[in-house]
């Protein structure tokens, strides 16, 4: 089913627990070799903690976030995300969602423009903004 987008909409909340295994397999799958989000002892010679997400990662999750709530004939068109705060094993990242624009794309598509956040125990981890295709 495809959710019709309209300004004002909020997206549901997404819980995501940031565990080791959610780190490590997102750089693996990302094919980002750093040591910071594999290897905890490397990451506390460099300052860190402890490992920690990489960027990739994090878009990967605010897109999956933005096409669970359009539908699976929902098309990312743009993301535009900052990171902030970094997201350490153990921790929950929140992920909220607003459409602040609505426009007609092509071929009887919606155009939506969602803006998105994800915090953690330690602030925002992710901002930014998705546009998303979605079907009439």
């Amino acid at each position: 089913m495809t959710t019709v987008p309209r300004t004002g909409d909020a997206l549901p909340p997404l819980e995501i627990p940031v565990t080791r295994t959610l780190i490590v397999a997102g750089a693996v799958a990302s094919r980002d070799y750093q040591d910071v989000h594999h290897d905890a002892e490397a990451a506390r010679e460099k300052g860190s903690p402890d490992v920690f997400m990489n960027i990739l990662t994090t878009n990967g999750l605010v897109g999956r976030y933005v096409t669970d709530h359009f539908g699976p004939r929902a098309v990312l068109r743009k993301v535009a995300i900052r990171l902030g705060a970094p997201n350490y094993p153990g921790d929950t990242m929140t992920l909220t969602g607003t459409v602040t624009g609505v426009t007609d794309g092509p071929d009887g598509t919606t155009l939506a423009l969602v803006r998105v956040a994800g915090a953690n125990g330690l602030g925002h981890h992710v901002t930014g903004t998705v546009t998303v295709e979605v079907p009439r």
